[in-house]
């Protein structure tokens, strides 16, 4: 099952249904890109609520001034079935510089600019703008 996939989803189809916050299973790579999407602005943010299982995760997520959802457009890259890799001066620029890539590195998961500035390849996850 693809985690990663069905988060991006979820926060897609919530945004397109005008809701205020989406709840979801957590896991540490959702909490991971979730915080990118929180630094970076397109969520107003998360928390993660611990139970006897594996934690929920509840995303607040971001409108502007006319109602639309501040994520236009989200495209998963790499699939459980074909992963892309990608070296740290490949990192690829999402829309001119509008929008962001996230990948999973070696130390953690990041957005493609905190990958350049240190250098790190990895995943290439998915492009939001």
């Amino acid at each position: 099952m693809d985690m990663v996939g069905q988060f991006l989803t979820m926060i897609r189809n919530a945004g397109a249904s005008r809701h205020e916050k989406v709840d979801m299973p957590a896991s540490k790579m959702r909490a991971g890109i979730a915080q990118i999407l929180a630094d970076e602005g397109y969520i107003r943010s998360f928390k993660v609520a611990k139970d006897s299982k594996q934690g929920i995760m509840r995303v607040y997520l971001k409108y502007d001034e006319k109602g639309s959802h501040a994520i236009l457009n989200v495209k998963r890259v790499s699939t459980p079935g074909r992963r892309i890799y990608v070296k740290s001066d490949k990192i690829p620029v999402v829309r001119s510089g509008l929008g962001i890539s996230i990948l999973s590195t070696s130390k953690g998961v990041m957005s493609g600019k905190q990958a350049t500035e240190k250098q790190l390849g990895g995943e290439l996850l998915c492009t939001i703008w």
